[in-house]
Formats: structure tokens, sequence, C-alpha cells
């Protein structure tokens, strides 16, 4: 049943399971991937998809971990999701704190894909296969990372003390609070044979979750607590959930970044791309436009050039060089107007230089030249 603060509760055989916080966030976070990816292109849209499978991944494996507690026929008090911060900065994300009768243990879940290995120094390692071939690769230690969000709770309860009892918290710390890392992936196999004891002890697979977590309050030495005090501690915890989730938002507001980086991108090189067409057409249709206009009255274009250009044109074949710009001319035939027919030399830097000759007149001037020679 749902309790009035937004707990979930669960009595079997007079056993509590009291879930005082579940959490939706990653969902969140999924959702604004899986909207944020129909926008994105190349690179940004493959770290989107991998993000989504990671987030997936995830919570699929954190909906196992709850289903297990949720069946453990225990009294338990389960948070998820739990963010902390120390006055000096440092922040842990918690996948769940569970609270026994004797202990707190502090639970890193892991929904690994591939097969997992752990040498004697503690290190970890997983081979993943792809078709006929295996891939192997190092990870880091879950156990270091949940021993970082054990170090950042143990100075996060010594702060609420006094000098002398933060002292004595800090003492007695290990004594009550236990680290767990659960591997929710069922296919993935676990190869712990050179592992140290301390190190199998705390990595297990989800399926023997309940039976460690009766076997390590079974071996605790404290003193049992009552169900009222086993509320008080997970009451605490919730209050110094700081409700920030900045590992999902850092990641989300990055993959914004680069998604609008991308569109403004596509949306600036489209532009160049409209504007240099249009300049193209607008190029061709100008020089057309001109073109037709030398053709059709080649005579008409610049008379005060073509009256006072005196040019000696070779009576062999030779370039003819523009007297405007050093170009060569080219020979044109006029195709329609009143010159229709007759030629023309017109400048081969056209339209830069518009320069024309009335070859008529200059080859009548040319001739004559020659004669006189």
């Amino acid at each position: 049943m749902q309790q009035g603060n937004g707990c979930y509760k669960c009595n079997k055989r007079s056993k509590e399971i009291i879930i005082f916080k579940e959490s939706n966030s990653a969902e969140e976070h999924l959702a604004k991937l899986e909207e944020l990816l129909p926008r994105a292109t190349g690179k940004v849209k493959e770290n989107i998809q991998k993000e989504i499978i990671l987030t997936k991944a995830g919570i699929d494996g954190e909906k196992k971990v709850l289903y297990e507690l949720k069946n453990s026929n225990m009294d338990l008090v389960v948070l998820q999701d739990i963010c902390i911060r120390a006055k000096d900065g440092r922040e842990a994300q918690i996948d769940f704190v569970i609270v026994t009768s004797k202990l707190m243990i502090l639970l890193e879940c892991k929904n690994l894909v591939g097969n997992i290995e752990i040498d004697s120094k503690g290190n970890f390692s997983r081979t993943i296969q792809y078709g006929k071939r295996y891939w192997k690769e190092g990870i880091y230690s879950p156990i270091t990372q949940n021993e970082r969000h054990m170090e950042v709770l143990k100075e996060c309860k010594s702060e609420e003390w006094n000098t002398v009892m933060g002292a004595m918290v800090r003492m007695s710390f290990s004594s009550f609070h236990k680290s767990l890392v659960v591997l929710a992936n069922e296919k993935t196999y676990l190869n712990d044979r050179y592992a140290k004891k301390e190190v199998k002890e705390q990595v297990i697979r989800a399926d023997q979750l309940i039976a460690t977590i009766r076997r390590m309050n079974a071996e605790s030495k404290l003193p049992k607590s009552t169900k009222k005090e086993m509320l008080g501690f997970g009451e605490k915890m919730l209050e110094r959930d700081t409700g920030e989730r900045k590992d999902y938002a850092a990641r989300y507001e990055e993959l914004i970044d680069l998604v609008e980086a991308e569109e403004l991108e596509v949306t600036e090189k489209e532009e160049a791309a409209v504007d240099a067409k249009t300049d193209v057409a607008e190029s061709a249709a100008g020089e057309q436009k001109v073109m037709t206009q030398i053709e059709e009255e080649p005579a008409m274009m610049n008379p005060t050039i073509l009256e006072e250009v005196q040019m000696e044109i070779p009576a062999t074949t030779g370039k003819i060089i523009c007297p405007v710009c050093g170009g060569e001319l080219v020979l044109r035939t006029a195709r329609r107007g009143a010159n229709a027919g007759k030629q023309f030399y017109g400048c081969s830097s056209f339209p830069r230089c518009r320069y024309i000759l009335n070859i008529a007149e200059n080859l009548e001037k040319s001739d004559t030249s020659h004669s006189k020679k």
C-alpha cells in the first residue's frame, strides 16, 4: 500500500519493506534523450543513442534490484537515487540506501553487458563477444566508486555533530555502514576466482542480494534497531538528499549544446548554399542578358571605344589582345537585331570586361595598313 508521504509499504508475513523514495529521475532523463534524438545527426546522434542504451540498462538494473527488495520478506527501509553533498564540496549519487535492523547498506547497481572478471589486485575487466570475436577491456572498479560514496556519507554524518562526536562517528562508521555492488544483468558471468575475500563479499549478482543482506545482518554484532529507529534512519537520509541529479543534468545539457551547435552549423551551411545558388543564378541571368544585347547590337554596346581604338588585326591567325584588360578577344556573331549575322570581337573575360571590337571596320583599317607597307 501507499503511505501518506509517498512511501511504498509492503506487508508480508508481518515483515515490512518500506520504500521511502522510489526514483524516476532516470526515466525523466531517458525521455529527454529520446525527445532530443530526432534533432541530432552524425556523432552527436551516436552519442545520444549510446546514452539512451546506457540509461535503459541502468533503469532495468535498478528495477531488478527493487523487485528483489520488495520480495525479500525482511524488515527493510529503502531509498533509491539519493544525492548527498559534504561541506567540502564532495558529492555522491547513491543508487540504493538499504536500512536493515542492524545495518545501513549503500548499494551500487551495475547492469553490465559481458562477462566480468576480478583479479587478485581488485582490478575489474569484462569480455564482450561480437559474433565470433571477443573483446576484453578494463572497467572502473564499482567497489572504488561505492567507497567514495561511503566517504562522502561519513563526512556528512560527522559534520552534523561537534568535533568530539564527529570523531566518534568516523571511528564507528564502518561497523554500521556497509558497501555492496550488485550485477543486475542475469546473463553476466562473474569470475572472481582470484579476487580477495573482502572483494568477493562486496560484489554479487542480483539473485544473491537478499541472501547476502540476510547474512550480513546476521553476522553484525550491533544491537537490533526497532522499526521506529529504522524509519528514523531513513528519514534522516531523505533529509540529506539534495535533490540534485547533476550527472543526468550535466550530460543532458552537454548533449543539448552539441545538438544546437550542430543545428546552427547545418543552418549556416544551408543558407550559404542557398546564397551561392542565388548568386550563380543571378550571375548567369545577367551574363545571358548582356550577351544577348551584345549579339543583337554589338555596335551600340560601347560606341566610344569602337571609335577611339585603333587596332591592327594580324592577317595570319594569332591572339588578339584586349586593350582594356589584357585578355584575349574572341570572335562572335550577332544572332539577332539590326546587326544579325555580323561578326565582332568580344573580350574572353566577359562579364568582368565588356570590351567589343567591330571586326569589319578594323579589318578594313588593317588591310589598308598592310597595303601601305
